[in-house]
């Protein structure tokens, strides 16, 4: 799994900017000013709702604190794999620190990691050796780990395509055009 790519979560960003920059067109008051960096005035969200600057401001800082501390385009587990030998892989889980659920999925991602490796790596199968699953102490907050070692077994040697015969480059001499020397 795996979280979208920075592009899109800084297009996301700038459309959010551009959003509320458009908002600015109906704040009233003079400018410059020599007062606090908010001023005293007020965004016409309807017809009969208006919010002062402030309250939008706020409700920005709060909401990129949350999406800085939760990310949710980011994916729930991180996998860390280690090659002991061309067979063997130990494979480490963590889970990101906020999350909705995901808890009991830990042992579905490891077998679909492994599954995966058998497929890159031309086996037949794999088998697990060792798998565990805990939580980590860590300061401020605690994560979930699984951790585990897998063995690819019945190896297949890839079949060769059938040789097509390669393109043999000949070289043109090169000709002036007609009437130059």
């Amino acid at each position: 799994m795996r979280a979208f790519p920075l592009a899109i979560r800084h297009s996301l960003a700038a459309a959010i900017c551009v959003v509320a920059l458009g908002a600015c067109s109906t704040i009233s008051g003079t400018y410059p000013r020599s007062t606090p960096l908010l001023p005293n005035a007020q965004v016409q969200v309807t017809p009969s709702t208006a919010l002062t600057f402030e309250q939008v401001a706020n409700a920005a800082a709060v909401a990129g604190i949350v999406y800085v501390v939760y990310d949710p385009l980011a994916p729930n587990w991180t996998i860390r794999e280690q090659a002991l030998d061309a067979q063997n892989y130990v494979l480490s889980l963590r889970a990101k620190s906020f999350r909705i659920g995901g808890d009991g999925e830990a042992a579905q991602i490891f077998r679909r990691r492994a599954q995966l490796l058998q497929r890159e790596k031309a086996y037949s199968g794999y088998r697990i050796l060792d798998y565990a699953e805990g939580i980590e102490s860590s300061t401020p907050f605690t994560h979930r780990t699984a951790e585990g070692i897998i063995q690819l077994v019945g190896y297949e040697a890839p079949s060769t395509p059938a040789l097509v015969p390669a393109a043999v480059a000949v070289p043109v001499p090169l000709q002036a055009p007609a009437g130059t020397k």
